[in-house]
């Protein structure tokens, strides 16, 4: 995912190739099979740890060096209803020996904890996949919760599948003896024999998880032995059942990613470190306002753990006083930050807007969820662009940086921070929860490899009366960027208004001035309209007689994954297609406009209603054509292969 490498086994069925090896002390030989990529989904109630069970299978993996992407799936409620279809947690890995793009379609093994997990992921399974449920739940209450009026695993409707019927709690509990706890205790293991089960399967290293355990109930020894004993339990069924005869391996991703030092690692995380990075690239103290809410509150979480970085984090009572708090950190000298979600930034608007008149910089980070209101908190949708675009009264232009990958999210952070620096602007960080959550690996930089975002305050007066009297003026602006000086409070000679109030131009007094208010509107329009950002890059591979596609796939912040898979596909299949895909969305790169002139039609896949299109057709005067969708889940590729290959030959 890291890696915009061609692979020709990218979407297509894993190569196989067996091998016979030894397996266990002296025991029968097992089948080991060599597979390119594999799709494992873990699905069950949301007190089952899936979630954690994902996050160590996905750490274990990336520590072997597999290229991977991840798609956690969860309840909004904080203890959803056991054993209903919307109290089903799940975690989607797909881990490769190549350079992968999207968490995958449809997973080739399905790990489901109870009937519920089973019905509610069994339609995204395609026919012959293996399928391991634990049969201890599938008894008659839990079934009946669901709708199964006889067992699934008896009826003969999963004869399309490898089903494998593991008694998961009963081997949990039978394993966990020795320890002495009660049967709701041991049952808790549960999810540690799966995942030592399917680590057995895929050859995923077993010390990080094991000390993890350790680590995590330090001061509940017995507990941490207890989930370790479950773990290696279930790495030895798999050993010694007859029912698993074959195990499987994934050879390391090498050839696609540049030399460097990787490690796993989600959005938010990304997103964190960049804004952490980005404070010490512009020697800045870095002050983070915020309240609470899903899916962004992991910002705060780890911004929270940087003090020694110069990071100050304040968990406010409400979305308007953290905005408010981190826009007075930008007026005290501050690079200031604020995350949130849709319904956040509609609470900051007002604040936002001063943040426009003041022309101070600050950061808001939206992590986009599905909506309106409420609406889906732990889903993923990319429905705030025009709420970022013009959520606000009166004219008030504020620019738009949007992340494509998770490990993209360092990268966007860095490049709002430098924006919002050098031009004295709010700046809008579009991520969402599919970025937000997931994860793939990331190359940590070198330090020489970051900007240098310092700024230079003012330092003294910057205008000089007609009486020869020197003063400070806090709007007369740099003619390149039009930014305004930004002065510090407290500087002796450098006193000045700023305010919500129209100013003057220069002076910063306050005016009712009708030419003055139009000047100054259209100044701070023209200074985010003047911001340098790099064209935009086309993929269009030409063929033979180097005529290039007619059909542009223009894409935006999170589609970049599913967008390039399905580009893949219709280019194997040996139809041309060009890509683009925007990360500046306010202002648009110069030669959008251009590039978008240059094909026939242009296909624009959106999580939410067309968007983006709307502003493309508003400002091109271009067909752009829309593929949207707002399920609260990510595009599939086969899903986009089959659009664009439509639109090629329509």
């Amino acid at each position: 995912m890291t890696s915009q490498v061609s692979s020709p086994a990218e979407q297509t069925d894993a190569a196989l190739v067996g091998e016979q090896r030894a397996s266990g002390n002296g025991g029968e030989a097992k089948e080991v099979r060599r597979l390119d990529r594999v799709i494992i989904r873990f699905a069950g109630d949301s007190g089952d740890g899936m979630q954690l069970t994902g996050d160590r299978f996905t750490s274990e993996t990336a520590s072997f060096g597999n290229d991977l992407s991840t798609l956690p799936n969860f309840p909004a409620e904080i203890r959803a209803p056991a054993g209903t279809l919307p109290g089903v947690s799940s975690f989607q890995l797909h881990f490769a020996d190549h350079d992968i793009l999207t968490p995958g379609d449809a997973p080739n093994v399905l790990v489901a904890m109870n009937p519920a997990a089973l019905k509610a992921n069994l339609a995204d399974v395609p026919r012959g996949a293996d399928i391991i449920v634990n049969t201890d739940e599938f008894t008659k209450r839990p079934m009946a919760k669901v709708g199964y009026a006889t067992s699934p695993l008896e009826d003969g409707s999963l004869e399309a599948y490898n089903v494998h019927p593991v008694p998961l709690t009963t081997l949990t509990i039978e394993a966990l003896k020795e320890f002495g706890l009660s049967r709701k205790e041991a049952e808790r293991s549960k999810n540690m024999f799966a995942l030592g089960l399917l680590s057995w399967m895929y050859h995923r290293p077993t010390e990080g998880t094991e000390k993890f355990l350790r680590a995590k109930f330090a001061k509940k020894p017995d507990i941490a032995e207890a989930n370790v004993t479950a773990f290696r339990a279930g790495w030895n069924f798999g050993e010694t059942t007859e029912d698993f005869a074959v195990s499987y391996e994934v050879a390391p991703a090498t050839k696609d990613f540049p030399t460097g030092t990787y490690r796993n690692i989600s959005g938010n995380l990304a997103l964190s470190y960049g804004l952490v990075a980005a404070g010490r690239q512009a020697d800045l103290p870095l002050y983070l306002g915020s309240y609470p809410i899903t899916p962004a509150s992991d910002i705060l979480h780890e911004l929270s753990k940087h003090k020694n970085f110069g990071v100050r984090t304040f968990q406010a009572e409400d979305e308007i006083a953290g905005i408010g708090a981190a826009l007075g950190a930008a007026f005290g000298g501050a690079l200031a930050v604020t995350t949130t979600s849709g319904p956040g930034v509609a609470l900051k608007s007002e604040t936002i807007g001063l943040a426009v008149s003041l022309e101070l910089p600050l950061l808001i980070v939206d992590i986009q969820r599905g909506g309106p209101s409420t609406g889906l908190p732990t889903k993923t949708e990319q429905a705030d662009l025009l709420q970022a675009m013009y959520g606000r009264n009166g004219e008030a232009p504020v620019p738009i940086v949007a992340p494509k990958t998770p490990a993209d999210c360092f990268d966007a952070a860095l490049d709002a921070a430098r924006i919002a620096l050098t031009y004295r602007t709010p700046v809008f960080l579009l991520s969402d929860g599919y970025l937000a959550n997931g994860s793939e690996p990331w190359r940590i930089p070198d330090i020489e490899e970051l900007p240098d975002l310092r700024v230079q305050f003012a330092s003294g007066t910057n205008h000089q009366l007609a009486d020869g009297t020197e003063v400070f003026w806090p709007y007369k602006r740099d003619e390149q960027t039009l930014a305004r000086p930004w002065a510090v409070p407290g500087t002796p000679g450098l006193e000045h208004r700023i305010g919500g109030i129209e100013k003057q131009d220069g002076t910063g007094n306050i005016s009712y001035d009708p030419a003055n208010h139009d000047f100054m509107v259209r100044t701070r329009q023209a200074k985010v309209d003047g911001i340098e950002v790099p064209d935009l890059d086309v993929d269009d591979p030409a063929d033979e007689s180097g005529q290039g596609a007619r059909t542009l796939a223009l894409g935006w912040g999170s589609t970049y994954g599913p967008i390039t898979a399905a580009v893949r596909r219709v280019r194997r299949a040996g139809d041309r297609i060009a890509q683009a895909h925007l990360r500046h969305l306010n202002p648009f790169p110069r030669n959008l406009g251009e590039v978008l002139a240059r094909y026939d039609k242009v296909i624009v896949p959106e999580m939410n209603l067309g968007q983006l299109a709307t502003l493309l057709r508003a400002k091109y005067l271009v067909d752009a054509h829309s593929h949207t969708q707002v399920s609260g889940m990510p595009f599939k590729a086969e899903q986009l292969a089959e659009v664009f290959k439509e639109a090629i030959n329509d």
